[in-house]
């Protein structure tokens, strides 16, 4: 089974890759770009059968490992 994991900073946290992002897409004439947020995408295959399973799997990988649940958020995918 397919698993995509996001993760993302939580709203409020300081994404000092975005703004450095925004900042360097400003300079090269994009100025109609705001609010840039950089995230993470973690893509593995897991040997479940069942979707429910894995996805439960999954996010106890995110809570221990794939994300600091303290500053990020996360969103899982299995298929």
């Amino acid at each position: 089974m397919k698993a995509k994991v996001h993760v993302y900073l939580k709203p409020g946290v300081l994404d000092v890759q975005g703004k450095a992002i925004e900042g360097a897409l400003h300079g090269l004439g994009f100025g109609d770009v705001s609010q840039v947020r950089v995230g993470k995408t973690i893509e593995f295959d897991l040997a479940v059968g069942d979707a429910a399973a894995a996805e439960t799997e999954v996010k106890a990988m995110c809570e221990r490992l794939l994300a600091n649940t303290v500053i990020e958020g996360y969103r899982v995918e299995v298929g």
